[in-house]
């Protein structure tokens, strides 16, 4: 399950398999990408915002066009791989969304991508605008983060960790384990979170730590029966008291503020310690 740190890897590779290139060829498999043709245009960089990825592109330097940028987003199943010349795909071909080939031979293929568009850079804050400070970016702000969660103090913290105009980057695994880690039912309203300016200071240092990381892992422990603390351990015994991990459903309506993209929230599982986070 992509989240922020899973993100920002993905644009590591990406910026180091293709930045200062110039592409041979490029084939979007959607249909209304399928004409647009980005043949000698050079990658200048890619950079992730949150759970958005987006690939700068400069045109040809016999072309006054603007420089573009590729927003994709990997929503619950899309991956990002680079390959070297000639290596096997490791997805099958069908769920390709786009190819993008260096002229040296490396591609980058994004396979099952929840979002794929082109734009003009310059026009960038209508897909990634509405975010709140980034916990892996350069514009990462605590107080402001603090402050876009407690801006709505009834509403469930689990609901809030999520709403990518708060902060930017956490998913569900994270928010789950977060709230364990806070000792607050997910369903519980901010107001009820004894420190949040914690909560958020812990939600920075996990997505740090994992970023680089092969595996996420939210409790230093080691194996992977010791990776996380509540996330997908429904019926297994607690890791302070013992009591069983308990699986339910969280969510609200979606919405979305003029002008921006829809506020992710679905109904969304929750892992929690009846004991340890008791029910509001």
């Amino acid at each position: 399950m992509p989240e922020g740190d899973n993100v920002w890897q993905a644009a590591v590779r990406l910026h180091a398999g293709l930045a200062g290139k110039r592409l041979a060829a490029s084939d979007f498999r959607v249909p209304s990408l399928a004409t647009l043709d980005l043949s000698g245009w050079t990658v200048l960089e890619v950079a992730s915002r949150g759970k958005h990825l987006l690939h700068r592109l400069a045109p040809p330097p016999d072309q006054a066009d603007e420089p573009l940028s590729i927003h994709s987003h990997l929503k619950m199943e899309g991956s990002w791989h680079v390959y070297a010349p000639g290596e096997r795909w490791r997805k099958p071909a069908h769920t390709a969304r786009v190819v993008l080939r260096a002229e040296d031979g490396t591609s980058a293929v994004g396979f099952s991508l929840g979002v794929l568009e082109v734009m003009p850079t310059a026009e960038e804050g209508r897909v990634v605008g509405h975010l709140g400070p980034d916990l892996l970016g350069e514009d990462w702000d605590a107080d402001r983060a603090e402050a876009n969660l407690r801006a709505r103090p009834d509403r469930a913290i689990g609901l809030a960790l999520l709403d990518q105009r708060n902060l930017a980057g956490i998913g569900n695994i994270y928010r789950n384990e977060l709230c364990f880690l806070a000792r607050v039912h997910p369903a519980a309203p901010v107001a009820a979170v004894a420190d949040l300016p914690k909560m958020v200071a812990t939600a920075r240092r996990l997505l740090e730590v994992n970023r680089a990381r092969p595996s996420r892992n939210t409790t230093g422990g080691f194996g992977p029966r010791d990776d996380s603390w509540v996330y997908g351990r429904a019926g297994q015994p607690c890791k302070r008291c013992r009591t069983r991990i308990v699986h339910a459903t969280l969510g609200e309506p979606a919405e979305a503020a003029p002008g921006t993209w829809p506020v992710e929230q679905r109904e969304r599982d929750i892992y929690y310690c009846p004991s340890c986070q008791p029910a509001p």
